[in-house]
């Protein structure tokens, strides 16, 4: 009885996880210590959660000209482009991003601005990610 539940188990485990796909950002020009990932999971119809982690992601202070936030924007299968947040700076060395979008994302960039508001890009771009489907 054990064994079948350890099983079962696992198994929800291994569904679960194989709905996610993860993708790396290429390494930045402006920031090239920077690891940045992306993981992105179908949440129910038709949203998409998107979570994006960032290790050593040099404060946006110490970019050259200095910014203020990082934001993060998401290109829809449409081509619109959005604001979608900004990055949570848990320390110094890790930052991250968890939304659930109402459409399917296929790109993500971020940009380092002097407001988190904008409706449009306009800041150093900081590296970007195309959300291809694996066969």
């Amino acid at each position: 009885m054990k064994s079948i539940k350890l099983f079962v188990i696992a198994t929800m485990v291994a569904l679960m996880t194989s709905c996610t796909e993860t993708f790396k950002f290429p390494i930045s020009e402006v920031t090239p210590a920077a690891d940045i990932t992306a993981e992105i999971k179908k949440d129910g119809e038709p949203n998409y959660l998107v979570t994006l982690e960032a290790n050593n992601l040099a404060a946006p202070e110490r970019l050259e000209p200095p910014m203020k936030i990082y934001v993060i924007w998401a290109v829809s299968t449409a081509g619109v482009v959005r604001n979608v947040g900004h990055f949570t700076q848990e320390n110094a060395v890790k930052s991250t991003y968890k939304a659930s979008f109402p459409y399917q994302p296929v790109e993500v960039f971020i940009t380092a601005e002097n407001q988190e508001g904008n409706c449009l890009p306009s800041g150093v771009e900081i590296s970007r990610v195309k959300f291809i489907k694996s066969n």
